[in-house]
């Protein structure tokens, strides 16, 4: 089929290692241009090396261009408040767009949860990091049973959370646990993003709590199993850390959850380490990596949509 041509807005560390991914790893993507606002930022240098059309004037200035034309596809890598003006100016000329953002203009979308339902979405949201290594599991036990509550803590190297990263802390929680319950299925949910400055930077990791209703313990954990293995085709840093752990609580063993109440029945920890591709980025910003890897299988089974 033919290449569906794309762009990307933000030339940052997540703009920058999705470009690196479409250059050397596309096979239905052909990358246009790279769109920033620093001429001297490292993105915008690596574009112009590999023959990539390397904008510093935001979307306005690839707008006016003839290369605009052959866009079919965007993905913004820019802030959430930068979003909702480029998702406004692009819907309004008919562009699909996959936003690496919190800002959820669009529907989330998490590739092995609900990607074939949001295909003709001309805006899809991909969550954050810390959502799209976490709802898999989650949606994985809510395939078993009822979820009452999902707490999700996310582990990240400080150094590999940029400005854009540190600035949109408050919409990750949020967007993260709002995706959690719709699309994870859990009546409620929290979100934790740590920043950890050791040194060496430790890989990122990922701590999933869920209390459910009871169940088969050979079934959750099997389902979890099936969907680390779906994730893994196109993040393949993504694995368990160690087996997850199910734990019956009975009336005696009880927990009281703020605004559900006393709790009786399964709880079920899983504890998750996601190492990147280092196409750009250290093997340790796997946070960064899973959003990349995530908007970049989403925006391939995109472009077979079109084709079809």
């Amino acid at each position: 089929m033919t290449k569906v041509g794309v762009a990307v807005l933000g030339s940052g560390n997540i703009g920058t290692d999705l470009l690196m991914k479409l250059v050397r790893n596309s096979r239905l993507l052909e990358p246009i241009a790279l769109v920033g606002v620093d001429s001297r930022s490292d993105g915008l240098v690596r574009a112009r090396r590999a023959g990539v059309l390397a904008l510093d004037g935001g979307l306005a200035s690839l707008m006016g261009r003839p290369e605009f034309e052959r866009i079919a596809l965007l993905f913004d890598a820019t802030s959430a408040r930068a979003h909702v003006n480029h998702a406004a100016a692009l819907a309004a000329c008919g562009r699909r767009v996959i936003d690496l953002t919190p800002a959820a203009v669009g529907p989330y979308t998490v590739p092995v949860v609900n990607l074939e339902e949001n295909l003709s979405a001309h805006n899809l949201n991909m969550v954050t990091c810390g959502g799209q290594a976490t709802i898999p599991i989650v949606a994985a036990i809510r395939s078993i049973t009822r979820i009452h509550y999902a707490e999700i803590v996310a582990t990240i190297a400080s150094r590999s959370a940029g400005p854009g990263t540190r600035a949109n802390i408050d919409e990750f929680t949020q967007t993260t646990a709002l995706a959690l319950e719709k699309l994870g299925g859990a009546s409620r949910a929290k979100a934790i993003i740590l920043l950890n400055p050791a040194e060496p930077p430790l890989i990122m990791r990922d701590t999933v709590l869920v209390l459910s209703e009871s169940a088969d313990e050979a079934r959750v954990a099997s389902a979890i199993d099936a969907m680390v293995a779906r994730v893994r085709t196109y993040v393949p840093g993504y694995r368990l850390k160690q087996p997850p752990q199910l734990e019956r609580l009975g009336p005696s063993e009880r927990m009281h959850i703020p605004g559900i109440g006393d709790f009786c029945g399964l709880k079920t920890s899983v504890f998750l380490q996601i190492e990147g591709a280092g196409d750009y980025l250290p093997a340790y910003a796997g946070n960064l990596d899973i959003m990349t890897s995530a908007a970049l299988a989403t925006a391939e089974r995109v472009a077979e949509h079109l084709a079809s």
